[in-house]
């Protein structure tokens, strides 16, 4: 298998393991499930099709075989602070960003905290779980994007896919290729910082659709607030005015008129 040989004998891959199967529920839940086994890190889990695929506030969504890219990721993240955690998902959401700009030819952007859009749109999610926590937490990312669903297949009417961003695209092996390895380049070098989290801050607001909008937020606890969404704070919180939010559902409003 190209992707298995690729991935595994690259000297530069952060990844040592890779699995891909037909049909699961959820991605993100074998990898959790196997998380207590020390000896499992830097593992890859690949599904053709995904049966309970699980979003953000216990979302589930599925997948048609062989239209989306479902993949999980499982990395050990020793020593690092527990306030720097937040950063993984949206490095994983630069990550995705960069990958898909090189290698689906898509001008794609970031919706805060890590929903993956084009032209408005959203062609993927990414939800990040610990697995095991402590001072080693072991941390599983989901990533699931939108390869050749067509506008009668997509989950909601505000998706898209790649294929209807740019029809050319249809290589799921090139574009998780590059998933990974634009992964391996961002976390190493969070890694490599002690979990730093300046210049992935950086990396992150140069990516973000969301800085500068009129955006509403849904709140924990059905409260809401609308405002000019003003920049992401160096812990990775969405400042709205005197608002700095670690959570929440965005929608980007347009401009008043």
């Amino acid at each position: 298998m190209r992707l298995r040989r690729n991935l595994l004998e690259s000297p530069r891959s952060l990844f040592t393991e890779l699995d891909v199967v037909e049909s699961t529920g959820s991605t993100n839940a074998d990898l959790i499930a196997r998380a207590a086994d020390p000896g499992i890190d830097h593992a890859v889990l690949l599904s053709e099709a995904q049966e309970q695929g699980r979003g953000r506030h216990a979302r589930t969504w599925v997948s048609p075989p062989r239209a989306q890219i479902s993949m999980s990721m499982l990395v050990r993240l020793p020593g690092i602070a527990p306030e720097a955690l937040g950063w993984l998902p949206l490095l994983t959401g630069v990550a995705v960003v960069d990958a898909l700009r090189a290698s689906a030819g898509v001008d794609a952007k970031l919706k805060w905290p890590n929903d993956v859009l084009i032209d408005g749109r959203k062609v993927a999610g990414i939800l990040a779980e610990v697995a095991v926590s402590g001072s080693d937490p072991v941390v599983v990312i989901g990533v699931g994007v939108n390869v050749s669903l067509t506008e009668f297949e997509l989950p909601v009417p505000h998706a898209i896919s790649l294929v209807m961003a740019n029809e050319k695209v249809a290589d799921r092996t090139l574009i998780v290729e590059s998933l990974l390895g634009e992964f391996t380049r961002h976390f190493t070098a969070w890694r490599d910082t002690g979990w730093a989290s300046t210049e992935l801050a950086a990396a992150y607001r140069a990516r973000c659709a969301t800085i500068g909008m009129r955006v509403r937020a849904e709140l924990p606890g059905g409260q809401s607030i609308t405002g000019i969404a003003d920049d992401v704070d160096q812990a990775g919180r969405l400042l709205v005015g005197e608002h700095a939010l670690s959570a929440g559902d965005v929608t980007h409003l347009r401009p008043a008129t």
